[in-house]
């Protein structure tokens, strides 16, 4: 039986078990004259019929009966709520029989003809049980909150300092390209050279677009915001995607190669957070290119289409590819495959934003093979 919160009412309602109509009736007046609400039963059938109908947290029960008896309605209401109190009534030849039910757990036994004071004793003993057992119940759940918020905090700060360190390598490694975007420019504004200023403003603008990309990863795993779902067109977005990436790719020799369903229409998405989560991938696949020192010509096929009620993105390198260990960690927070230039962020993030799309996002790589990372959402995010 599913325990409900004890309340004070709990306490007040009182289950008395008896086959002798005159002893239930004089109970029940006794009970009612101390506030007790009553309620009774002829056999152990009823009885367990009305305790499970009303969960009553005190249950008076004779021991002698003809079918079920009292120490098997002990044990079942013990069964099925073991912080129910049990208090069993016996007659003066029924002793040893009454200890017994002690062993079930009954609370106490009395004895008939039943005294008012010794009835009194037996129900203020049930209920200072029955509070002593709630009171122990909210501390554990008190003490395992706190115990869980501890480990949620040792959590997070363990997770702060590996986001710190992180990120601080790739901080480094961004000021310097600052330093040589400026010194470039510097430089050439002082020879008046204006190639060599516009090599100095590409780079600018490329640490630029990487320190607002880590920025804007650093507030989503921080803060996992609602989806601000808007109207997108498709091929205009993933276009706009692939223009991010170009200025990276083009002088690197990476060609990206768009496959844009023509009228494939307008689906729904957060633009910000769906952008991110593809540029974050693109840029991953430029990366892989550039880092693959063989002779063959680089490309990224960029594919955006309409299937049925979904959209799908894939997007397919032929750069240096991913060995088991690398593939299976990739979506982890934390992890990067590039060493001190990455902060982990990237894919785990862009798995999260696909996921509260109610997408999925798959991905195939072998080393020395390229990677593909396959992309689907629904045209309409529940």
């Amino acid at each position: 039986m599913e325990q409900k919160r004890m309340t004070a009412q709990d306490l007040n309602q009182i289950l008395i078990v008896d086959d002798e109509e005159d002893i239930r009736d004089v109970l029940a007046i006794s009970l009612a004259d101390m506030g007790y609400e009553v309620l009774e039963a002829e056999n152990g059938e009823a009885a367990m019929a009305l305790f499970r109908e009303k969960n009553p947290m005190i249950v008076l029960t004779d021991i002698k009966m003809p079918g079920m008896d009292g120490i098997e309605i002990l044990k079942k209401i013990k069964s099925e709520n073991p912080y129910a109190q049990v208090i069993m009534i016996t007659g003066h030849g029924d002793t040893d029989i009454a200890i017994r039910s002690l062993k079930h757990e009954a609370i106490d036994f009395i004895t008939k003809p039943i005294s008012g004071q010794a009835l009194e004793i037996s129900l203020k003993r049930a209920r200072e049980k029955i509070i002593t057992r709630r009171q122990l119940n909210a501390y554990t759940e008190s003490l395992e909150e706190l115990i869980r918020e501890k480990t949620m905090l040792q959590d997070n700060l363990a997770n702060l300092g590996v986001m710190i360190g992180s990120i601080s390598h790739s901080v480094k490694g961004l000021l310097t390209k600052l330093d040589g975007a400026l010194y470039l420019i510097d430089s050439a504004l002082k020879k008046e050279d204006p190639d060599q200023l516009a090599d100095g403003m590409d780079i600018l603008k490329q640490t630029i677009d990487r320190i607002k990309k880590m920025i804007f990863d650093i507030l989503y795993y921080s803060k996992e915001r609602e989806l601000k779902i808007e109207s997108i067109d498709l091929v205009k977005f993933a276009n706009d995607v692939a223009d991010t990436c170009e200025p990276k790719a083009a002088p690197n020799k990476v060609r990206i190669e768009r496959d844009f369903e023509d009228g494939a229409g307008r689906f729904k998405a957060d633009p910000e957070h769906m952008r991110a989560a593809l540029i974050n991938i693109l840029d991953n696949a430029v990366d892989a290119c550039i880092e693959d020192r063989s002779e063959k010509d680089h490309s990224i096929e960029f594919r955006a289409a309409k299937d049925k009620e979904e959209i799908v993105f894939e997007i397919r390198d032929n750069g240096i590819g991913m060995d088991p260990e690398t593939r299976e960690k990739v979506f982890n927070l934390f992890f990067s495959s590039k060493q001190n230039k990455g902060t982990g962020f990237g894919l785990f993030i862009t798995k999260n934003i696909i996921r509260q799309h109610g997408g999925s996002i798959h991905l195939k790589s072998a080393k020395g093979k390229g990677t593909c990372i396959h992309i689907r959402v629904p045209l309409c995010p529940a």
